[in-house]
């Protein structure tokens, strides 16, 4: 039986994505999974399609919204009792020029990728110390945040600030038993890109990948898999794993 069947999770950017296959994933292996994005029609369809075992319940979460954190985890907990996991996963990724990023959108990446992360992160963790549950934390940064990416400035600063936000985290929350790790994916196949990855512009990225591919979702599935497990974990905290077939070292 997987460590996570009777256990709650909290996944945010939900609706798609990778944060819609990470809930589909837990879930199949047992979890009662929360689904949290700002569309709810789309967690819906996806609490809809899955098939158990584990299950899966929707709830509204916009993250950027901080003074609605708080309430919102509060309302996961109504639904499926106290939370285990957390997949702190909601972000935006716009592909802009540094110099064509306007204030409005820089603060709009900041707003969901760090404040966002840090206040759903802190809400969840007040609420495992008081249980006293020795929970798990993952956090879904980016190579991005690791080295240069073409027209990602302002989003690979805000992914640089989740992984020393992980890093901190880890060492506060230690002494509580709680591991708060980050995933930093590369280049992945997901709904949202794939067309552009089968473009002509796209064929280009990926003949310049170490690897001459794009992952693909369920490549991330193994290193969450190990960061969410009560022992995978017991003594893994403060990571930053890049998932980027060395990408973030060619």
């Amino acid at each position: 039986m997987s460590w996570l069947t009777g256990n709650t999770v909290l996944v945010t950017g939900a609706s798609s994505g990778l944060g819609r296959h990470f809930a589909q994933t837990l879930a199949s292996r047992g979890a009662t999974v929360i689904a949290a994005a700002r569309r709810l029609e789309a967690l819906q369809s996806l609490a809809d399609a899955h098939a158990g075992p584990g299950q899966i319940l929707p709830l509204r979460l916009d993250v950027a919204d901080a003074a609605g954190i708080d309430a919102a985890v509060g309302a996961a907990e109504a639904l499926a009792g106290p939370i285990n996991v957390l997949v702190n996963n909601a972000g935006i990724a716009p592909v802009r020029r540094a110099i064509d990023t306007g204030v409005d959108e820089f603060d709009a990446i900041f707003a969901t990728n760090v404040r966002g992360a840090f206040f759903v992160a802190q809400a969840v963790a007040r609420r495992m110390i008081a249980a006293q549950i020795e929970g798990r934390i993952v956090n879904t940064a980016s190579v991005a945040g690791m080295v240069s990416m073409p027209q990602l400035s302002a989003y690979g600063m805000s992914k640089a600030a989740v992984i020393h936000m992980t890093r901190c985290l880890a060492v506060e929350w230690a002494r509580f038993g709680i591991s708060v790790n980050a995933i930093c994916p590369g280049y992945v196949e997901t709904e949202l890109n794939a067309d552009f990855l089968a473009s002509e512009a796209g064929q280009k990225v990926v003949a310049s990948l170490p690897r001459r591919r794009a992952a693909q979702v369920q490549d991330l599935d193994a290193v969450l898999l190990m960061l969410v497990d009560g022992e995978g974990a017991r003594c893994v905290t403060g990571t930053a794993i890049p998932i980027d077939d060395a990408y973030s070292l060619s």
